[in-house]
């Protein structure tokens, strides 16, 4: 485990460390939405599948999933992706630890304007955001610490266009992300099988199926209460803290391996 959920765990947990970076805000989990906004989604299939994300951000059901879970808070951002080279985030990290603060971010998600409409990226959309996560993931620091690290990845079709293979979610969990889940709107032939074999990663990965566009809020609202509850880390040892954690520093990184 890297010092850095190290860090976070105990400050969930009411504990004072002395070391953590400033102004860092600790939260149980810090969720990345990827959405597909290829030109496969027309602009109907879009407004139900953007109003998805908003009606699950306004549900009782996702905020209780949300107050409920370690720390009783996360970080979450909302971004679109197409093509290679095409991604964009358009809600920056929010957190999230109220009603009031889950309205907003679901507002936010609302006044957005799409992206993009071109070829199907998804490979890259992984690879090319895996240090949004902040200096967890080796890239700049995004303002909060967590327990996970956690990609959560729309879309209705396969990749045709950059990175090919398993390539994006192989650099993504080797940067540091924990767990890549997949949802799927059903139409083109194998998705499930491409979303299980080649989105899918890390621990407790997990692949969610919408089977059209109207039915993607429902789908979106259970996929998000799934991955907010996941279950958490292993308990800290008193012994772990006993053993001069305080002096550690908060960068090392843990070292990932992926299986081939």
């Amino acid at each position: 485990m890297k010092m850095k959920k190290i860090a976070a765990a105990l400050l969930v947990a009411g504990a004072s460390l002395a070391p953590m970076a400033a102004n860092a805000a600790s939260v149980g989990l810090e969720l990345l939405l990827l959405v597909d906004v290829s030109g496969s989604v027309s602009g109907t299939e879009y407004a139900l599948q953007k109003t998805g994300y908003v009606n699950a951000f306004n549900s009782a059901a996702v905020q209780n999933a949300i107050f409920g879970s370690q720390g009783g808070s996360i970080a979450v951002s909302y971004a679109e992706w197409s093509g290679a080279g095409q991604i964009s985030r358009l809600v920056n990290w929010t957190k999230i630890s109220t009603i009031g603060e889950a309205n907003a971010f679901a507002n936010a998600i609302n006044l957005t304007n799409r992206a993009f409409a071109n070829n199907t990226a998804i490979q890259s959309a992984m690879n090319d955001s895996k240090t949004w996560f902040g200096t967890e993931t080796g890239g700049t620091d995004n303002g909060f610490e967590s327990l996970r690290q956690v990609m959560d990845v729309s879309g209705d079709g396969a990749r045709n266009e950059g990175l090919t293979g398993t390539q994006g979610r192989d650099a993504a969990l080797a940067a540091g992300v924990d767990t890549i889940n997949g949802i799927y709107i059903a139409g083109e032939g194998g998705l499930d099988a491409y979303y299980n074999n080649f989105v899918k990663g890390g621990a407790g990965g997990f692949v969610e199926a919408a089977n059209t566009f109207e039915d993607f809020s429902a789908a979106i609202q259970r996929k998000l209460i799934r991955e907010i509850t996941h279950e958490t880390p292993e308990p800290l040892s008193a012994a772990l803290v006993g053993i001069g954690l305080f002096g550690l520093g908060l960068s090392r990184r843990r070292q990932k391996q992926v299986q081939a």
